[in-house]
């Protein structure tokens, strides 16, 4: 495909809209190689954890809700609530985006079950609590927005990931904090938010699934040996983890750290607009922060209403950045009298 120069003007409706700086090309980024050392560590840590699952041991997974209740035989250490999903209904494979384990742990859809439990499916319209789905979804914009940017620019511009704040969708946007170098100045015109749009758009309908992997603190260090924040947050977070761990989640070729819980996958994005870019002055320089809004796939609201979202969405979003052990414990967010009700 042929390069576009360094500034591009489009007429459109008798103005100039000009796309500077974010990249309309397939151009081979210098980052490549970085990615494919970080996939390599990634692949031969997960293998050598299957590896060390050993012998086969079954477990005992009943399942409660639609469309029935189900008892299922499954394999401790490598079934997941996905391939739970496989055997109960079609339906729960294409909807849902978080299990609930013992009516207490928050569960990704393909981290594998470690003992007998009781299952249940989280979905967007999950009544009577959408609460924890809908942070585990804005969770999910966040890491998902990360890899967008991380391939958004020319190649004279490198992007450094910084991290994204805990989601808190009453904000009114999901977040992601960068440090884009040869860019002390930038203002995203409206062609390059439509642009960064469009790819997490494109990105997510190549419905991708969130891959999880709990990694040693020297491994992740390894991983992100090219990252100086990321460095910087390593140590930190494996200490206030339990088990000295530092947790990754893998999107394609995208390798980040949270503690999750991610929603099952990609696909289950829908409405998504890239909303905003605010300059931060922060203790560790000077940071972009991007924010977005999106509505999980099938949620209907019309134009006129999406245009409010959006604008709140372009407003700074004042969240702060959180450490990362945070209590993945399910609490519900209503009464049972409410639920009840």
């Amino acid at each position: 495909m042929k390069r576009f120069s360094s500034c591009l003007y489009k007429k459109s409706s008798g103005s100039l809209w000009s796309i500077r700086h974010v990249s309309t090309s397939a151009d081979v980024h210098p980052k490549n190689e970085i990615i494919a050392y970080q996939n390599n560590l990634f692949d031969k840590e997960q293998k050598r954890q299957k590896e060390a699952v050993g012998r086969i041991e079954k477990i005992t997974v009943k399942y409660i809700g639609v469309p029935e209740n189900v008892t299922l035989s499954m394999n401790k250490g490598i079934s997941t609530p996905f391939h739970c999903a496989q055997h109960i209904s079609e339906m729960l494979v294409k909807r849902s985006g978080l299990a609930l384990i013992d009516d207490t742990h928050l569960w990704d859809m393909h981290r594998p079950l470690e003992s007998d439990c009781e299952l249940t499916f989280m979905h967007a319209q999950y009544l009577p609590d959408p609460y924890h789905f809908n942070r585990a979804y804005w969770r999910s914009c966040s890491l998902i927005l990360g890899a967008i940017i991380s391939k958004a620019f020319k190649t004279d511009i490198q992007p450094t990931l910084h991290s994204f704040p805990s989601p808190n969708v009453k904000s009114g946007s999901f977040v992601y904090d960068v440090e884009l170098s040869n860019l002390p100045e930038w203002i995203p015109t409206e062609n390059e938010l439509r642009i960064l749009s469009a790819n997490m758009v494109k990105f997510a309908q190549k419905s991708y699934k969130f891959d999880r992997l709990a990694v040693s603190e020297e491994l992740a260090l390894d991983i992100f040996q090219e990252n100086k924040f990321k460095k910087e947050q390593v140590p930190n977070i494996a200490q206030q983890s339990i088990d000295k761990k530092v947790v990754l989640y893998r999107i394609d070729d995208h390798i980040d750290i949270s503690r999750g819980p991610m929603i099952g996958n990609t696909d289950l994005l829908g409405r998504c607009t890239i909303t905003a870019v605010h300059r931060l002055d922060t203790k560790s320089g000077h940071l972009y922060r991007f924010q977005g809004i999106s509505l999980p796939k099938n949620i209907m609201l019309n134009h006129f209403a999406y245009s409010l979202l959006e604008q709140r969405a372009k407003k700074l979003n004042a969240a702060r950045w959180v450490d990362q052990a945070q209590n993945d414990t399910y609490v519900p967010q209503f009464s049972r009298e409410e639920i009840a009700t």
